[in-house]
């Protein structure tokens, strides 16, 4: 593969403490870079060395001749006296731009929801942050680089993004760096993985699940290493003296060998355990919303009112684990506030439980104003003293530890913690209040990959119903056991999971912003160019017996779930009159609850899949 950028030898340090000490790396043609580390370890600032936006203190930084470099920065840099599209193409003329096939996806993946002639200065931050891209995308480059390019963007935007990259160039060619911390992105699009510690930069191969396994082998084999030391100095020694050569090549990583490291280990969570926990904390009832609808004044529509929510039902159990997806805009917010009691419902009944406590993880920061001039540890100490996680007890200087934390950063006051810091205390004190039903509202922002794991090691353990809003769709799947989505106002399950989403919003159901430019010239060619793609993809039509067959089976299935559902009623009611003391009777019945619900779950996957025939 031919060489692209190079860094030699740099070396980078700001008053107070040195970020790199002779760090040399190179992007060849065809690799995807996914930069990864703490927060200010040096990510971006290696990122801006390599782009040309920052010189080293010593060290050179050489391209290969002719390389275009397209650079996005955390933020955008747009002018705000010019409108979307001239910020996007330039004055360029129509016949040019559309004309691009590039273009054209690029404006039809980022910002086809947007007026093309609405000025910058209108939009929202998410809305620029896809302008920016967008903008980026258009261009031809040699070479991306980019800085947290998912921030502000939903989970359509990030899936658009991450199968853009992975065509853009072909296989042998072009070039990416990207600092992220989401994972499935970094998953899905990465070939290679730098991990930025200690003023170093230590490549692996392959995505984040790849580099895991990797890093765990290093861990492992240092922690050997360590036990061993002292038995090895001498032969370490007479090896030493005899002048050994320096060994610069390092062995492939073997994914036998890591694969036998997490053979044994269990499921992330004990889901009977903490059902049981969840039970003898909320009891049978949680929060019940039934029929509702909610709508808002707003005189620009008919009627004067704008609907957001029609017709949900959703009977919140204790325990559960869910995840909310939906477009900006779809209702997310609304819905959790029937939850909480924040949203009043226009029609319909919303039930809570008597023993219901709801705590809210914001993405604000709102726990935090009140004590900003206070030391971490006096914050901490008017809590309570101990906590129990994953049966043990712990106190909360030790849950700091657990989420990062160093003893020296207790005597710091808030206000000078950094935006992740800040958000791993921001749920450590909501933890420490003991809810038994958590929200989190976007619980990634400002969180590093290693925060975000210690953070859902933590939530493994939280015995309680946990209700998730994220465009993290990594953290989504991981922390979560059950999807579901607000499509134009109605509240719908997913047992198929973040892909059925996908799904729904590819074929026009999710609410998204698919669709033509508003206001551009290339509405109609957008409008042709999607229908002509649909009457490609058409499959040819199951013949009539199929069809009927199908339809039997979808009608014998609505059947079945009918009874599973009274069987699943009648076990959960069986455990919220169970004595709370008899831990094995309690297992035993959310054990049969559990199996009824992998019953459920793998009937509604045939019932899509039948449905797809029939229709």
């Amino acid at each position: 593969m031919a060489h692209l950028i190079g860094g030699e030898d740099l070396h980078i340090e700001f008053p107070t403490r040195t970020v790199f000490e002779g760090v040399t790396v190179g992007i060849n043609e065809g690799q995807r870079i996914g930069i990864v580390g703490r927060n200010g370890d040096g990510k971006s600032t290696l990122l801006k060395m390599l782009g040309g936006r920052l010189t080293p203190d010593s060290g050179k930084v050489t391209l290969r001749g002719g390389t275009r470099i397209g650079y996005l920065d955390q933020a955008d840099r747009l002018d705000d006296t010019l409108t979307v599209g001239q910020s996007i193409v330039g004055d360029a003329p129509e016949y040019e731009w559309a004309s691009n096939p590039q273009i054209r996806d690029v404006i039809a993946g980022l910002v086809s929801d947007l007026d093309w002639e609405a000025p910058v200065s209108a939009l929202s931050g998410g809305q620029r942050r896809r302008v920016a891209l967008a903008a980026l995308l258009a261009g031809e480059w040699e070479v991306l680089m980019l800085d947290e390019p998912t921030n502000h963007l939903d989970v359509e935007a990030i899936t658009w993004l991450a199968n853009h990259l992975k065509t853009r160039w072909n296989k042998n060619s072009g070039g990416l760096l990207t600092v992220t911390h989401d994972r499935w992105f970094l998953d899905e699009v990465c070939t290679d993985t730098w991990e930025v510690h200690d003023g170093v930069v230590e490549p692996f191969e392959g995505g984040y699940a790849a580099y895991i396994l990797q890093r765990v082998e290093r861990d492992r084999q240092a922690a050997a290493a360590e036990a061993k030391r002292q038995n090895l100095m001498r032969k370490e020694l007479a090896w030493l003296r005899r002048g050994a050569p320096a060994r610069t090549s390092k062995p492939k990583f073997r994914i036998d060998t890591a694969n036998a490291l997490i053979a044994d280990v269990p499921p992330v969570r004990n889901k009977v355990e903490l059902s049981q926990m969840a039970v003898s904390r909320l009891g049978k009832d949680v929060v019940d919303i039934d029929n509702v609808d909610v709508s808002f004044d707003d005189p620009t529509q008919p009627g004067g009112k704008r609907d957001v929510l029609k017709k949900v039902t959703w009977h919140i159990g204790p325990g559960e684990r869910t995840g909310i997806l939906g477009v900006n805009g779809a209702g997310k917010s609304t819905l959790l506030g029937l939850v909480t009691g924040a949203t009043t419902p226009s029609a319909g009944r919303v039930k809570r439980g008597k023993t219901v406590v709801v705590a809210t993880l914001t993405q604000q920061l709102d726990e935090l104003w009140e004590v900003e001039n206070d030391r971490v540890s006096d914050v901490i100490g008017r809590k309570k003293t101990t906590y129990v996680a994953g049966g043990k007890e712990m106190t909360p200087g030790q849950l700091l530890e657990r989420l990062g934390f160093t003893s020296a950063q207790l005597s710091t006051p808030v206000r000078d913690l950094s935006g992740g810091q800040k958000r791993r205390l921001q749920l450590l004190l909501i933890l420490l209040d003991e809810p038994n039903v958590l929200i989190l509202d976007e619980p990634s922002n400002d969180l590093d990959t290693d925060m975000l794991a210690a953070m859902e090691d933590l939530l493994d353990t939280w015995p309680g119903t946990l209700l998730v809003v994220s465009h993290d769709r990594y953290l989504m799947e991981r922390v979560t056991d059950q999807q579901y989505a607000i499509i134009d106002g109605t509240f719908r399950h997913l047992p198929g999971g973040v892909d059925q989403y996908l799904q729904l919003s590819a074929a026009g159901a999710g609410g998204s912003s698919a669709g033509a430019v508003a206001g551009s010239p290339l509405d109609k060619r957008a409008a042709a160019d999607s229908q002509d793609a649909a009457a490609e993809a058409s499959a040819p039509k199951a013949g009539g017996a199929e069809v009927r067959a199908a339809q039997k089976e979808m009608n014998q299935i609505d059947r079945k779930l009918g009874k599973l559902a009274d069987q699943k009623a009648k076990l959960e009611e069986k455990m919220a009159a169970h004595d709370p003391a008899d831990y094995e009777g309690l297992a035993a019945l959310s054990a049969e609850v559990q199996s009824l619900q992998d019953e459920v779950d793998e009937l509604e996957l045939r019932w899509m899949e039948l449905s797809d025939i029939v229709a």
